[in-house]
């Protein structure tokens, strides 16, 4: 029974570890963008400091998790779990890299002027934002319903993409001298459609978890 106990509470504990991670890179994605609408160099700045923090947690999760696996020998829904944890910790380490991107590029466009109002941008970011949080619920709840539910959010997003994508090569091709000021607002619309893509992969972490299937989902459908 001892034993039990104990790897209950290391697994409790690791659930709280990711959730912490994934509350800490939902942060990013906000302060990225937020950073961005300023423009604000400092909490741009933070971003990029912020990440690092992420990084260490994603190896505190994939030790810890390595550790179980080897001194608990656990049953298959907890070994599933265990994995699951660590492809969790991987997916939400990449999301915090691009939001750092997104507050790399931010810098680079400090000092210009915007080339258009932002619209699309934030309400991408919002979206991310909520997918991850999606993921998450539906990590701590084992809850597939609500995994499918973030390929929604996840067409959303590639929708707006796809428009933010549209409309700044339709200004550079009008007005070349603002290829400076277009190309970081194209990349950073590239990497908050990858953090959703990264919210659908904890998705599938998830579904895997709890129903024992490999879902590999395409292009935003749900399975």
């Amino acid at each position: 029974m001892e034993h039990h106990r104990v790897f209950d509470h290391e697994m409790s504990e690791l659930k709280e570890t990711i959730l912490k991670m994934g509350v800490m890179v939902q942060g990013l994605i906000h302060k990225s963008v937020e950073a961005l609408k300023g423009p604000d160099r400092e909490l741009a700045e933070e971003v990029i400091r912020e990440d690092d923090k992420v990084d260490q947690l994603e190896l505190e999760i994939d030790e810890k998790c390595i550790e179980l696996v080897a001194l608990r020998q656990p049953e298959a829904s907890d070994l599933r779990f265990l994995m699951a944890g660590m492809r969790i910790a991987n997916e939400l380490e990449r999301i915090g890299d691009l939001s750092e991107d997104v507050a790399e590029r931010t810098i680079e466009l400090i000092g210009q002027p915007l080339l258009k109002p932002l619209i699309d941008i934030p309400k991408m970011a919002k979206l991310t934002q909520e997918a991850v949080a999606l993921a998450l619920e539906a990590f701590v709840n084992h809850d597939p319903v609500k995994a499918k539910a973030i390929w929604i959010k996840e067409k959303e997003v590639d929708k707006l993409r796809d428009a933010v994508h549209d409309e700044l090569v339709g200004i550079m091709s009008q007005d070349p001298t603002t290829v400076s000021r277009a190309i970081p607002l194209l990349l950073i619309s590239r990497h908050l459609e990858r953090m959703s893509d990264h919210a659908t992969n904890i998705g599938e972490a998830v579904i895997y978890m709890v129903e024992a299937k490999v879902v590999k989902h395409s292009g935003g459908r749900a399975p």
